[in-house]
């Protein structure tokens, strides 16, 4: 990740581990969008063009989602992400360790996000219907919309994340 989404945002090994599942991440990511979508919408598995589409899709580009997987990432780090090592008793090393619990985390997080339809159909737009979707710039302002409402953190350019104060 380029960008440091906190002042103590510092700890690269866990960065390099959340790099090194980009892919295989937001390639899962897009699949569960595509079966809560018909899960949702087409509980009985009808076929028509629309279905079709959906699940005929072949991904090829994940470069859209990142912004969406950086800002998780980063979430994660100023949530999880503490920048001292542990001593691990299991004999793997820290890269193991912060790639499964990014991964289940990862997991925990989106199949709750897929129960949200903007989020789901954010995801959508900005996989399967992107050539066409003349709006898909505004997905990724979905996006974060219910991001924010789940997390409770706010998403600044300039300031980077920052916990939301519930009065």
């Amino acid at each position: 990740m380029v960008r440091k989404f906190f002042p103590l945002d510092k700890n690269y090994l866990l960065e390099e581990a959340q790099l090194l599942l980009h892919d295989r991440l937001l390639t899962e990511l897009i699949n569960k969008a595509k079966s809560a979508y018909q899960w949702k919408h087409n509980p009985l598995g009808l076929n028509d063009a629309f279905s079709e589409r959906i699940n005929n899709y072949n991904i090829t580009n994940l470069r859209p989602l990142t912004p969406f997987y950086q800002n998780l990432a980063g979430i994660y780090r100023f949530k999880f992400g503490d920048n001292q090592l542990d001593f691990l008793w299991d004999g793997k090393d820290h890269s193991e360790k912060y790639q499964e619990d990014w991964t289940m985390t990862f997991h925990q997080w989106t199949d709750q996000l897929c129960f949200q339809a903007n989020f789901v159909q954010a995801v959508l737009d900005l996989s399967v219907f992107l050539p066409q979707n003349r709006q898909a710039h505004l997905a990724e302002n979905r996006m974060n919309a219910v991001m924010l409402g789940f997390f409770d953190v706010k998403i600044h350019k300039q300031k980077g994340i920052v916990a939301m104060k519930v009065a």
